[in-house]
C-alpha cells in the first residue's frame, strides 16, 4: 500500500504506509461498521494476528497501541516470545495479550497453557479438560472461546453446532474451574465477496444467544469471526472481536518448515 507525499515535496513522490497507518485505516473500518450496525467502536476489539510475522513487526504493533494479538503456532510463538519479553511488551499496567487461534494438539496443551493468555480454538470436551488440568497445575485461570463448525467444508475446525459434544461440553464446562469461558468463535469459508460470509456469521450470533438462554452458567458475551476481508460484515452481525492479519502486516512470509 502507498500514500501520496503531501509534506510540499513533488507531488509524484510516494512512500510507504506503516503498520501504524494499516492500524488506524482498519480502526477506522471498525468505527465505520460500528456506525452502520448501530454500536459504539469500543464494542469491537482488534485482534493483530502476527502469525509467521517477526517480533519486529509485533513490537512496531504494539507501539502502535495494539495489546491484543492472535497467533497459530505454540512453538512459533514460543521462539518469539522471549524477544517481546526483553522488550517490555509483557509488563506493565497495560500489558500485550496473546490467544492461540491455531488448532491446539493435545501434545502442546501444556506449553500452550503456559505461554498464552488464551485458547480461541477449544473445540472437544477432552481439549477443554486437558487445558483446565494444565491451567490447575500451573495455578493460572486460562481464557477460551469455543470453536464453532458453521461451514460444511471438510478443512474447517471447531464443534458442529447442533451436536451432543458441544451439549456435552457446555454442561460441564462450569464445573472447570480454571477455565473462563468468553464466548464463541468461527471461520466462515473464503468468499472474494464479503456479504457471502454474512449468513454464516449471523448464525453463530444466533446459535450464542440460544446457547446463552440455554445454559445460563457459561458466559457467551463475546463472538470471535471476521478476519481482514471480511470484519465489517461481522461487524454488523455482531463480531465483538475481529482477527485482522493482512490488513494489518501485509501478506504473509512464508513458514519455515523442517
Amino acid at each position: 500500500m502507498f500514500r501520496a507525499d503531501h509534506t510540499g515535496l513533488c507531488a509524484t513522490q510516494w512512500m510507504p504506509m506503516t503498520l501504524a497507518d494499516n492500524i488506524a485505516r482498519v480502526q477506522q473500518q471498525i468505527a465505520d461498521a460500528c456506525r452502520r450496525a448501530g454500536r459504539a467502536p469500543e464494542s469491537v476489539m482488534l485482534m493483530a494476528v502476527s502469525k509467521t510475522h517477526s517480533a519486529e513487526a509485533i513490537l512496531e504493533a504494539a507501539a502502535a497501541g495494539i495489546r491484543l494479538f492472535g497467533e497459530n503456532r505454540v512453538q512459533e510463538f514460543a521462539g518469539k516470545r522471549d524477544a517481546l519479553a526483553a522488550a517490555g511488551l509483557f509488563a506493565g499496567s497495560d500489558p500485550a495479550r496473546f490467544h492461540c487461534i491455531g488448532p491446539l494438539q493435545s501434545n502442546k496443551v501444556n506449553r500452550a497453557t503456559e505461554i498464552f493468555d488464551a485458547v480461541d480454538t477449544v473445540d472437544s470436551l477432552r481439549l477443554a479438560q486437558r487445558l483446565d488440568q494444565a491451567a490447575a497445575a500451573q495455578d493460572k485461570t486460562l481464557a477460551v472461546h469455543l470453536e464453532i463448525k458453521t461451514s460444511p467444508e471438510a478443512a474447517k475446525h471447531g464443534i458442529a453446532p447442533d451436536s451432543t459434544d458441544l451439549a456435552a461440553l457446555l454442561e460441564q464446562l462450569p464445573d472447570m474451574r480454571h477455565l473462563r469461558v468468553c464466548g464463541l468463535m468461527t471461520v466462515p469459508p473464503f468468499a472474494a465477496n464479503p456479504e457471502e460470509a454474512r449468513p454464516y456469521f449471523r448464525r453463530l450470533r444466533e446459535l450464542r444467544n440460544s446457547l446463552a438462554a440455554q445454559y445460563p452458567r457459561v458466559s457467551l458475551k463475546e463472538l470471535s469471526m471476521g478476519m481482514s476481508h471480511d470484519f465489517p460484515v461481522a461487524i454488523e452481525e455482531g463480531a465483538t472481536v475481529v482477527r485482522v492479519g493482512t490488513a494489518i502486516f501485509g501478506a504473509r512470509p512464508p513458514v519455515a518448515r523442517g
